[in-house]
């Protein structure tokens, strides 16, 4: 069976799925945009928990149980740094959706929602990483069976519209 993709507005946070992906910095301590936010809503034993996996090299992702979140668990993944497209960004960035599809792949886990990775302080053109997310997750959801949602969640219904754009082309 194929995994059904989505794109819903909403705060991450609040999503019943088995994961939620974090867009985090190498330290895996927290910090602004979704990054705060999820440890916000998770509580204190998140950071304890994600910290003690850090530092995680940007394009890589590790996996902690979700604490107080209705999320089973949260997979954080570093983006990169957009430095104008030309070192290697756009690999590294599909690497994150990639590597946190295998960690959702590889325990078994059957729905998983996706920030926009990269695309807050980090910089990252939102139309571009939008490409990039799709593409990824097209190519290798298929890889891991257990996955039978995926979902791309938006802060606002304009971004929401661009990765459904991109997702009907």
């Amino acid at each position: 069976m194929a995994a059904r993709v989505e794109v819903v507005v909403a705060d991450i946070t609040s999503l019943d799925v088995d994961a939620i992906v974090n867009a985090a910095n190498s330290s895996l301590g927290g910090g602004g945009g979704v990054d705060g936010a999820i440890h916000r809503a998770a509580g204190p034993d998140l950071a304890v928990a994600s910290r003690a996996l850090a530092p995680c090299p940007t394009g890589d992702a590790v996996i902690t149980p979700g604490f107080r979140l209705r999320a089973r668990h949260v997979i954080h993944t570093v983006g990169p740094i957009w430095s104008g497209g030309d070192r290697g960004e756009a690999d590294l960035l599909a690497s994150c959706y990639m590597r946190s599809l295998e960690l959702a792949g590889r325990a078994g886990l059957a729905s998983l929602a996706f920030p926009a990775i990269s695309t807050g302080v980090f910089g990252y053109p939102r139309d571009r990483a939008a490409e990039v997310a799709v593409a990824a997750v097209r190519r290798r959801v298929g890889d891991w069976p257990s996955i039978e949602r995926v979902v791309f969640c938006c802060f606002d219904a304009s971004n929401a519209e661009l990765y459904r754009r991109v997702m009907n082309r």
